[in-house]
């Protein structure tokens, strides 16, 4: 087969191809992020040139009567919080996708997941193209990991990689990281566009075709996306984030995309010197230090995946001493503290055009659920007068432009959790029908407006 080569340009945080030089992806808007590439274009000849086509396993068009919808068999592993993440434990021939700040905790994590799954499904192999099999070993001893069924790899060679992976015929593999792995088919760099794609490509196949779960390690860019082309989140069935604070001992393993599970599930890991922990009940560890007569902090109930979580925000306003008042946000969307920030000035008449305004969530957590807006609304009243909100009181609602409240979903679980932890009265939205499910000894407190709440929480003396 004749072949030819020619030049393009890539993006390498996009993927954007263009047949000239650019200082400035026009897709992503990036600066200096176009390398140049070579690639080999192949002829067909006149006997046999195309190439065959890899073709799944049951490619056949098949009624969708016939299609056998009975789940396959999940492997579950020994770690609650990351089955819950995957929606039940780990299907065979998935492939997923983990993300995370470096140094945060990926890889311990699944050097930790890898030994306990070699311990009960069978073999595994953990490949790592960035440590050596002497450090991977000196975490396992750290981490007091043991296992015979555990096999350590070093390599970067794709073609390597797979033919390790025949030979072993493991249940799970680990590649660490997918930025580290080339094929020689491509002339591009590790890292770059085009190898990340081809490389995932090729793995996307092995555990389509063999039954292998796939797990590969992927790295970020400073806006906290998955470096890479973004075929590579859709090449995967499922895509984690490691997040949390370098500051605080917890950890979040969220999930953003899941074809076997729910998304925005959330496992809530603790780190420790023996790795990470994992944490059965989040609420009360969020709320262990909570200092309940103290101004500017209110209990809000939100929903993450289908769990509800108990999250203590805490605001702080104090009188500014520029000309531009300071909002500062942690946790929390900042255009969404702008938006309570006015609708408490406007409707309410604070004066908070001339407050510093700082608002924290506690524990290290992010909260993009509107369910929080009344919860964050009334600790930002509460710290400018100067006055606690009811240690007994959990919050739950959404906060509109005119002040309005607006209810929420699944707010029979939200009482459950929030009576389980010993809260007796919910502030909630006026509802339109009467509640059901409602724990016995919790009280339902309802509000129309952000006025009616203000009342019940932040009574003024």
């Amino acid at each position: 087969m004749a072949t030819k080569t020619r030049s393009r340009f890539v993006c390498q945080e996009c993927g954007k191809q263009s047949l000239r030089y650019m200082g400035r992806c026009p897709a992503c808007g990036e600066f200096n992020t176009m390398v140049e590439e070579v690639i080999e274009v192949s002829r067909p000849g006149a006997r046999g040139g195309m190439q065959q086509r890899v073709v799944l396993p049951n490619s056949t068009p098949q009624r969708l009567s016939d299609v056998d919808t009975q789940e396959g068999q999940r492997l579950r592993v020994p770690m609650g919080e990351f089955n819950r993440v995957l929606g039940g434990g780990i299907v065979p021939g998935s492939i997923a996708l983990i993300g995370g700040e470096p140094g945060i905790g990926k890889s311990t994590l699944l050097i930790q997941v890898a030994a306990m799954l070699a311990q009960s499904v069978g073999r595994v192999l953990y490949c790592s193209g960035e440590e050596s099999t002497r450090q991977i070993k000196m975490r396992a001893d750290r981490l007091g990991l043991q296992s015979d069924d555990l096999y350590l790899l070093t390599e970067t060679n794709l073609k390597l990689i797979l033919e390790h992976v025949y030979a072993i015929d493991p249940t799970i593999v680990v590649v660490d990281s997918i930025q580290t792995v080339f094929t020689e088919e491509s002339e591009s760099s590790p890292g770059s566009v085009s190898q990340v794609r081809e490389c995932a490509a090729r793995l996307q196949m092995l555990a389509k075709t063999s039954g292998v779960s796939v797990f590969l390690v992927g790295h970020v860019t400073k806006e906290g996306n998955i470096a890479g082309p973004r075929v590579l989140e859709h090449l995967v069935d499922t895509v984690l984030y490691l997040e949390g604070d370098p500051f605080q001992a917890y950890r979040l393993l969220r999930s953003v995309k899941n074809r076997f599970g729910a998304t925005s599930e959330v496992g809530v890991f603790e780190m420790s010197g023996a790795g990470l922990v994992e944490v059965p009940n989040p609420s009360e560890a969020f709320l262990a230090e909570r200092n309940v007569s103290a101004p500017g902090t209110a209990i809000a109930v939100t929903m993450e995946g289908t769990r509800p979580l108990l999250i203590e925000i805490q605001a702080l306003t104090t009188q500014s001493t520029f000309g531009n008042p300071r909002r500062t946000p942690n946790g929390v969307d900042y255009n969404r503290l702008l938006l309570i920030s006015a609708v408490l000035s406007k409707r309410l008449g604070l004066k908070l055009h001339e407050q510093d305004i700082f608002v924290n969530v506690v524990g290290g957590m992010k909260i993009d659920e509107p369910a929080s807006d009344l919860a964050m609304a009334l600790a930002l009243a509460s710290s400018y007068y100067n006055q606690p909100i009811p240690a007994d009181m959990a919050i739950i609602g959404e906060v509109g432009l005119s002040g309005e409240l607006r209810t929420v979903g699944q707010l029979t679980a939200r009482f459950v959790e929030a009576h389980k932890l010993g809260f007796k009265r919910v502030l909630i939205p006026k509802l339109r029908r009467r509640a059901e499910d409602v724990p016995k000894g919790l009280q339902l407190v309802e509000a129309r407006n952000i006025g009616e709440a203000m009342a019940v929480a932040v009574p003024k003396e």
